[in-house]
Formats: structure tokens, C-alpha cells, sequence
């Protein structure tokens, strides 16, 4: 049966925090009371207000919401990549806020795979150096059977040797992908792969990153704006001005949209 679930009020992320720090399953990611501000005075901006919010283990979730609701910044809070003004976020039973400099970017670089929009692959590397870039600068042996299974479930055997400018959009994204899954990371952010995507790449890429859940209990955390792509999910979490305000299990792109046209995006 599918269920949604709109409207967290309070008491339910109050809830939710209590249930979280008395033993519950440690998620692969969380935030608590997780606030982001830019800006002084009058005019501050208030990007994340408050938000709690845990993702599951071997569960894909999509984060959505309007424009400015703040999945982006709530994305790179708990990835590390940003630091919140207040609040906590933790990967496993990791508090990023503790760490310091060196042991968050071996956080980054060990427990974590990002894909992003923008691909973010080095122009001078071929394909194949792109993929196994993570494992070179950390000094590891490739796993060579887990790198044949990657290319070859995303299609790009034939295309290791070229370099980004001689691939399509969607061939450098699903290097970007291969790359980062090739450390078999705990979680994986992508931050709307499927943007410079044509619909044909990035049903293909979507289905791929279902698979790596499915099939290998990867965990993933998507933030997109297309219910399309948000159908792939286990479970979507919606965002508005900076504030949990729902989710919605076993989505389909109809019930997205419904519930994104409630948020009047």
C-alpha cells in the first residue's frame, strides 16, 4: 500500500530526534536542530531553520522541495561539505561537527560518494583515471572485478579510454557514478544528476543508482526536482523555507506532484 505523510509539526520531529538518540538503528545519516544562515542583521537568510531529519540504510531518498527551500544546502551540512551555524549531522554514528580538517576529508574520502550535476570530472583524465582517481590519491589497489561490474552495468566499457570532452553528458555522468561507487562508500549524495541529463541518460542512470541499493545496499541520498526522477526512491522528503514539512513513502511521479504543487512549487 502506498502512504504519504505531510505536515511534521514540532512535537513529530521532536519525536523523531528522542527515538533517534535512544538507540534506534544508527541511520547513514542524520541531522539534529540543524540550522544555516547567510548574511547579518536585517538582512539574513535563513537557509535551514531547525530541521531534523534522519536517512535509512540501504534505502534511496529523494530530498525535493521549491526553489530556496534549502535541499541543497541541507545536502552539503551533512555531507561535510558546508558547516551548519547550529545543529548536529552525523554519518553513521560519526558527529561531522567533531571532526577535525584532516579527519573530515578522510570522511569525504571513505565513507562518502558524491555525483553532481556538473559531473566534476578532470578534463586531462581519461574515463577509467577518472573512475579510480578516489583509489589513486588514497593509495589503494583497484578492485578490479568491482570496477568491470561498474562499467559494465553503466554501459561505459567501450569509452575508458576517452577523455570528458569526448563523451556525451550522459557518458561523463555515469563516470562521475562509477567513480563514486568505486570505493563501495557507506552513502552516496547526488545533488540532481539527472539535470544536464536528456530523459533517455537519465532514466538510465536513475535506474542504475536503484540497482546499487537494491542490488549492493548502497545508501543514497538524492536531491532532484523532478518527481520523475524522485519516483526511483524508496521514500522523498519535503523541504519549504528551510523546514522539514513532510514525506512521502513508495512514491510515484503523480503523488510527487501532487504533493509538490501543495508546497506551491
Amino acid at each position: 500500500m502506498r502512504s504519504s505523510r505531510i505536515d511534521l509539526d514540532s512535537r513529530e520531529q521532536a519525536s523523531m530526534v528522542s527515538q533517534l538518540d535512544q538507540g534506534s538503528p544508527t541511520p547513514a545519516a542524520r541531522a539534529v536542530d540543524l540550522m544555516k544562515s547567510y548574511g547579518k542583521g536585517d538582512v539574513v537568510v535563513r537557509a535551514l531553520d531547525g530541521v531534523n531529519v534522519e536517512f535509512e540504510r540501504e534505502r534511496f531518498t529523494a530530498v525535493m522541495g521549491p526553489s530556496g527551500s534549502g535541499k541543497s544546502t541541507l545536502m552539503h551540512c551533512m555531507a561535510g561539505l558546508d558547516a551548519p551555524t547550529s545543529g548536529r549531522t552525523f554519518v553513521g554514528d560519526q558527529e561531522i561537527g567533531r571532526l577535525d580538517d584532516a579527519d573530515l576529508t578522510d570522511l569525504r574520502r571513505d565513507r562518502l560518494g558524491f555525483v553532481f550535476q556538473s559531473f566534476n570530472l578532470v578534463p586531462t583524465l581519461s574515463a577509467a583515471e577518472n573512475i579510480t582517481l578516489p583509489l589513486d590519491l588514497a593509495g589503494v589497489k583497484v578492485d578490479q572485478a568491482w570496477f568491470d561490474h561498474l562499467v559494465g552495468a553503466l554501459g561505459i566499457a567501450d569509452r575508458l579510454s576517452h577523455r570528458p570532452n569526448e563523451m556525451s553528458g550522459g557518458q561523463q555522468q555515469r563516470v562521475a557514478c562509477a567513480r563514486a561507487l568505486i570505493r563501495r562508500p557507506e552513502l552516496i549524495f547526488a545533488d540532481e544528476p539527472t539535470g544536464n541529463l536528456d530523459s533517455s541518460s537519465s532514466a538510465e542512470l536513475l535506474a542504475f543508482l536503484r540497482d546499487a541499493v537494491t542490488e549492493h545496499g548502497q545508501s543514497i541520498v538524492m536531491v532532484t526536482h523532478d518527481p520523475r526522477a524522485a519516483a526511483y526512491a524508496d521514500r522523498v522528503v519535503f523541504l519549504a523555507d528551510g523546514r522539514v514539512v513532510g514525506e512521502l513513502a513508495s512514491p510515484t511521479a503523480e503523488l510527487v506532484l501532487t504533493q509538490m504543487m501543495k508546497l506551491g512549487s
